[in-house]
């Protein structure tokens, strides 16, 4: 095993793809920039069976559902992702499948580290900024169709025996410019509709998957909020049914099993940089909310 947090990255996956690409070149591709899945999602049953999840990833992932359901959690919140759903999922994701139909069909890209990104610094349509970690949407047949005329030309290009790079680049920011369009009047119909209290929810959770790690309790979170405690714990529970320090102990403990499963990194490191007070303590806490010890845990995860 490593020392980081197991990411699905193009390393792993061209492992995956290596070892079963005749049984799936038809319905994938992988070079060091992208990847593609082009409506069978074997690929997953793959990932899965071989790299238990949850997953992170370091790059941007994009794609469409064309049948079938699926059902995700995807920075904290599960998923129901529905036939005719645009999906994007960006750095620094925790994604954990949890189930989709047999008939189940995605057309996606994944863009790696050495992809060569169509923007400029600073120029990244809104929707890729940095400032959204992922969203799901429900489109419009338009939109959809849209979306799989620009995957279908991108799948035809990069099986050109003359790869041209620079023709992939554009057709992503297309794509990329087609989602930022669909985002945007997506938030202002959410925005028009939707209520505060949901609004301090979608807020909420979008600073724990940033801050659990570090900040255990609820006192930050309203502070940042410019909100009381009091307040924005009955906010959230009314908007999710679920405590906010339970929302908060989800995300700090996503966090530990992924460094339990992927890392070799001694207990006592982990509790340190998860600003524990000490082992003992962390070990407790851990115990309390999966019925396991750390080790215990890591030991009945290890491959």
């Amino acid at each position: 095993m490593d020392n980081q947090p197991k990411l699905m990255n193009y390393s792993r996956m061209k492992g995956v793809f290596d070892a079963h690409m005749e049984q799936m070149f038809e319905h994938a591709f992988i070079n060091s920039e992208l990847g593609m899945l082009y409506g069978d999602p074997s690929v997953f049953k793959l990932i899965i069976q071989q790299h238990k999840p949850p997953f992170t990833i370091n790059d941007f992932r994009m794609g469409v559902i064309s049948k079938g359901q699926a059902l995700v959690r995807v920075n904290l919140v599960e998923k129901k992702l529905e036939s005719g759903s645009l999906l994007f999922v960006g750095p620094g994701s925790i994604i954990h499948p949890l189930s989709f139909t047999s008939d189940l069909e995605i057309y996606g890209i994944g863009l790696f580290a050495d992809f060569p990104m169509p923007f400029a610094v600073g120029q990244m349509p809104s929707a890729f900024n940095g400032q959204v970690r992922d969203f799901q949407i429900k489109a419009s047949e338009s939109d959809i169709a849209t979306t799989r005329n620009i995957i279908d030309t991108i799948w035809h290009v990069v099986h050109q025996p003359d790869y041209n790079r620079q023709t992939v680049s554009s057709l992503v920011a297309a794509m990329m410019y087609h989602y930022d369009g669909i985002y945007r009047q997506h938030i202002d119909l959410m925005k028009a509709s939707q209520s505060r209290e949901q609004t301090i929810f979608d807020r909420f959770i979008f600073l724990v998957n940033q801050h659990a790690t570090h900040e255990h309790q609820i006192s930050f979170y309203a502070g940042r909020m410019c909100l009381t405690e009091r307040y924005l714990g009955t906010v959230i529970r009314q908007a999710s049914g679920t405590t906010a320090k339970e929302w908060i102990d989800r995300a700090l403990v996503e966090h530990i099993k992924i460094e339990l499963k992927h890392t070799d990194k001694p207990l006592v490191q982990i509790s340190e940089e998860m600003d524990f007070p000490n082992p003992s303590f962390f070990s407790k806490y851990f115990k309390r909310l999966t019925g396991q010890t750390p080790l215990e845990y890591r030991q009945s995860n290890r491959y």
